[in-house]
């Protein structure tokens, strides 16, 4: 057979893209393919063995459908692209995930798919809840926590909480990451399955935990009801509150459920009770309620019955999963715990052996120090040796300065002392000299007022001997007789000798005034000069104290 004949026979095939909550795949399907061909192939790319709760969905028009597993892929309504985009995701939950979820793969995309609703507000969660639940996320991703690695901010690149409960609380991230942390550090020990179990387990007691949610009306032109299909059942709920349904219908207590056009019809399994009818808005609705109405249906009645002999045995296996994963948990527990012991031992040897080093290291440098220290007491008393000798010599010519000193200061004091004699003779001469002077003013006062009463006497004398002058000259011109002359002459002659007694008297006083005067001058300049020689003494003994004292 040629190549070309080989090729010829080879089927035609499709790309498909597989979106899982973590990854991408990609497939070559051939054209003949049914979806669960598909499926199929996907669970053994997984590893999947619990098939039931998944499937692959889609989205076309705006709605999300999910791929028949009885009918071509290619004949069914999927987007016309290449590749055609499916997601794999649970289409059915369990009632209890600890009893139900044998693997850890399908714990694994549980807990992912979970995480993400919840992250995208698709379940309601309450903001204490979130922070437990992120806990278990974050143990499940970084496993014990480790303050010395698990640094503020470690965190500040993972999405652990839904934006309605950071908008409710105005905290920071830092606020944020050490509330988690909090609840984190107490998961220590706990494995990543043991953590993603945990989450579950909280989150199937949400009440919005596994819930298809579609809009519905009693009557066809109203929609203001809220159908719900969950694990239990099927719920009615108001288009307001999602949490607490109006009416409950458990699949053991129904009957029947068809749809006719966007008519649908639940039929309870008693026929006495109302049967509930209600519209949807489109056919396809009421074909996809219908859906997941028989699969949880035919889930809830399987969970009632005994296990298959393939649940039987994976359940088994699980057993022995968890039991292997038990004492292997156990045992690197042990090894971890031996691990951290044997760290501790060694990073206590570590540290002895630095302190010991330290300690050797301070041995020398203290060592290093002494001799230094000798090597600068030896230098030092050398220097020392030194200074005293260079200090006893300029206690000598201290010494030798402070006799010269205490000369100098001898001749200082006696200099001192001759200055002050000198200037107490010079003040005593001063006091005598004022007082003589005013001794003399006063005599000079005394003479002045003297001359001055003689000067007016010869003034009166001198105008009484005129006066007498004028009287006589006309007698001796009318009486010329000797007699009178002669007594005349002899009266004249007595003035004329008074006045010139007088006049002597007059000029013998002015003479003595006069020499009175000089002799006072001359012993005032006298005096100035002597003033002056004791002026220019005491400058200069000042002088001679003022540089003894700088000196000294």
């Amino acid at each position: 057979m040629s190549i070309r004949g080989l090729k010829k026979k080879q089927p035609k095939t499709f790309k498909v893209k597989i979106i899982t909550v973590d990854a991408e795949m990609e497939f070559s399907c051939e054209m003949k393919w049914k979806g669960k061909d598909l499926f199929d192939l996907v669970c053994r790319a997984l590893g999947l063995r619990e098939t039931w709760f998944f499937g692959l969905q889609y989205t076309i028009k705006g709605m999300c459908t999910w791929l028949k597993m009885d009918k071509k892929v290619l004949d069914q309504e999927i987007p016309k692209e290449d590749p055609i985009s499916f997601h794999f995701l649970a289409k059915f939950y369990p009632e209890k995930v600890e009893e139900e979820l044998l693997q850890e793969i399908t714990q694994h995309l549980f807990f992912l798919q979970v995480k993400k609703q919840i992250l995208d507000e698709e379940i309601y969660c309450s903001p204490e809840a979130t922070v437990l639940l992120a806990s278990y996320a974050v143990q499940a991703k970084y496993g014990d926590y480790d303050p010395n690695f698990h640094e503020p901010g470690f965190l500040a690149h993972d999405e652990l909480l839904p934006k309605r409960v950071l908008r409710q609380y105005q905290l920071t991230a830092e606020m944020w990451e050490e509330k988690i942390t909090a609840w984190y550090a107490e998961h220590r020990g706990i494995a990543r399955d043991e953590a993603e179990m945990n989450y579950l387990k909280i989150a199937q007691d949400l009440e919005m935990y596994g819930v298809n949610y579609f809009p519905i009306a009693q009557n066809k032109n109203h929609t203001d009801l809220l159908l719900g299909v969950d694990a239990k059942g099927i719920h009615i709920y108001s288009i307001n509150n999602r949490f607490s349904p109006n009416k409950s219908f458990e699949w053991s207590a129904i009957r029947n459920i068809s749809y006719s056009e966007k008519e649908l019809t639940i039929k309870p399994l008693d026929k006495k009770a109302e049967v509930f009818k209600f519209f949807s808005s489109q056919l396809k609705v009421n074909k996809l309620i219908l859906q997941l109405c028989i699969g949880n249906h035919d889930l809830f009645m399987r969970r009632r019955k005994v296990d298959s002999i393939e649940i039987q045995q994976m359940k088994a296996q699980a057993r022995e999963e968890k039991a292997r994963k038990k004492m292997e948990n156990q045992r690197l527990a042990r090894e971890k715990q031996l691990r951290e012991e044997a760290e501790r031992a060694k990073e206590e040897l570590e540290r002895r052996l630095f302190q010991l080093e330290d300690e050797a290291r301070q041995a020398n440098e203290a060592l290093l120090r002494s001799q230094e220290a000798a090597e600068l007491l030896a230098e030092k008393a050398q220097i020392a040796e030194e200074e005293a000798k260079l200090l006893a010599q300029n206690a000598a010519e201290a010494e030798q300065e402070r006799q010269r000193l205490e000369i100098t200061a001898l001749k200082t004091k006696e200099e001192k002392r001759l200055m002050e004699q000198k200037m107490r003779e010079a003040e005593l001469i001063a006091v005598k000299l004022v007082k003589e002077s005013d001794r003399r003013a006063k005599e000079a006062e005394h003479l002045k007022q003297d001359l001055h009463e003689a000067r007016e006497a010869e003034q009166k004398a001198k105008q009484k001997l005129l006066d007498i002058t004028r009287l006589n000259c006309p007698h001796m011109v009318k009486y010329p007789q000797y007699s009178s002359t002669d007594t005349r002459d002899a009266n004249f002659d007595k003035g004329s000798i008074k006045l010139d007694l007088k006049d002597i008297d007059l000029k013998r006083l002015s003479f003595e005034i006069e020499r009175e005067r000089l002799d006072y001058l001359e012993k005032s300049r006298k005096f100035e000069d002597r003033l002056k020689e004791l002026k220019s003494e005491i400058h200069a003994l000042k002088l001679e104290e003022k540089q003894s004292g700088l000196y000294s």
